[in-house]
């Protein structure tokens, strides 16, 4: 999952399935298999099987960057870009009928308000690393002084 720049509603219906078969597209050049696409005005969904010669965050570099050039050449939008950062969930083969179903099904989801929490979680923290280069408001910490806590929202995926 991925987020258009700071949440923009940019991925409207006119456009929006141009948007998923230039993924399933781009993905089946990189070796990558598609399962299901779908998202909303802000942001997109995949179920992917990434080969394990590829790094998944390469893949959604390559796949981003491509989309966002491919919709910037045409006149859908002006100046349309993705945010930084990915969030990823990955998981086995029995559970991929439930998440393929779920994801066709994401908009009835949305309207209902019956989201699943682990796949539509956001934080403010979506923007991701800092890009080469780019200054930071505070120094990172490098020591931990505490130790991680892990926190689940919601229940299990499937």
């Amino acid at each position: 999952m991925w987020a258009t720049k700071n949440r923009e509603p940019f991925i409207q219906p006119d456009f929006e399935a141009r948007l998923y078969a230039y993924l399933v597209h781009k993905a089946a050049e990189l070796g990558v298999y598609v399962y299901a696409v779908n998202g909303c005005c802000d942001h997109v969904h995949l179920i992917v099987a990434v080969p394990p010669k590829h790094a998944i965050a390469d893949v959604v570099k390559r796949l981003k960057g491509a989309s966002s050039h491919d919709l910037n050449l045409g006149d859908q939008i002006e100046q349309f870009a993705w945010q930084q950062g990915h969030g990823i969930l990955s998981f086995g083969e029995r559970q991929l009928p439930d998440a393929v179903a779920y994801l066709q099904n994401r908009k009835a989801h949305h309207a209902q308000q019956a989201t699943n929490a682990w796949m539509e979680r956001t934080t403010e923290s979506d923007e991701g690393p800092l890009a080469v280069g780019q200054a930071s408001d505070a120094a990172p910490s490098l020591v931990r002084d505490q130790p991680a806590t892990y926190q689940v929202w919601g229940d299990l995926p499937f």
